[in-house]
């Protein structure tokens, strides 16, 4: 079956929500991240609920995120400190958030998808978890910095 470019971008953005659960998931349980992909992989990517039909991820998308984010966790939390002011080292900061800059992180060093890419799919990530409305901005500041120092090709010497 050949899927359409807004099919895909629709699954590959259900991917990174389901990355971040999924992460959240891990640090949450102790589960392993084999554990943890086996059961979004069998019961959360396009699983159908009383109420309605989770959208259906981007398999390949899920995978490399989740193996990318656990393979190099350290990396990406020392990227993402430095993102963060000093009183906020990640250890600090809601599990639901170090999961997202994972998973965000993740993707950026895989560097196949442009990191405003990224950031725009990752805020929009954080408005589905946001309490107050003011998270996704707080992401995205986070994500910024993140880019900038994971691809500072991609924004050129104006930016």
């Amino acid at each position: 079956m050949t899927l359409s470019n807004n099919q895909l971008r629709k699954m590959k953005s259900a991917a990174r929500l389901y990355a971040v659960q999924a992460l959240f998931q891990m640090e949450a349980s102790g589960q392993t991240v084999d554990q943890v992909t086996r059961e979004f992989e069998d019961h959360r990517l396009g699983a159908v609920y009383e109420d309605g039909e989770m959208a259906e991820g981007h398999v390949d998308t899920f995978r490399g995120l989740m193996e990318k984010a656990v393979d190099d966790q350290a990396a990406i939390d020392q990227m993402t400190d430095r993102a963060l002011v000093a009183k906020w080292p990640i250890a600090r900061i809601d599990p639901t958030w170090r999961a997202l800059f994972r998973a965000a992180g993740a993707e950026m060093m895989l560097g196949q998808t442009p990191p405003k890419v990224v950031i725009s799919e990752f805020v929009g990530v954080a408005e589905a978890f946001s309490a107050d409305g003011k998270e996704p901005k707080f992401v995205n500041a986070v994500l910024d910095h993140m880019a900038r120092e994971a691809q500072p090709e991609a924004f050129g010497s104006s930016s």
